[in-house]
């Protein structure tokens, strides 16, 4: 079964802004989390952005002890 890959943008509803798209990775990469990258472009950003599995997105934001 393959693992449901988001951003945080669409994990947020919301733009996450570059401080907690820094702690988040940081996070994934010491936890050795699997990080995929899309590349977007719309009026506000033009680029790649990270996805995470929602999986850790829920542990992440509903247990903020890292």
């Amino acid at each position: 079964m393959k693992n449901y890959m988001m951003s945080l943008y669409d994990y947020l509803g919301r733009a996450a802004g570059p401080e907690l798209g820094k702690e988040v990775c940081e996070v994934a990469v010491k936890l050795k989390e699997t990080i995929e990258e899309r590349k977007i472009s719309n009026s506000k950003y033009t680029g790649n952005v990270h996805l995470y599995r929602r999986e850790f997105l829920d542990e992440f934001f509903n247990n903020k002890q890292y």
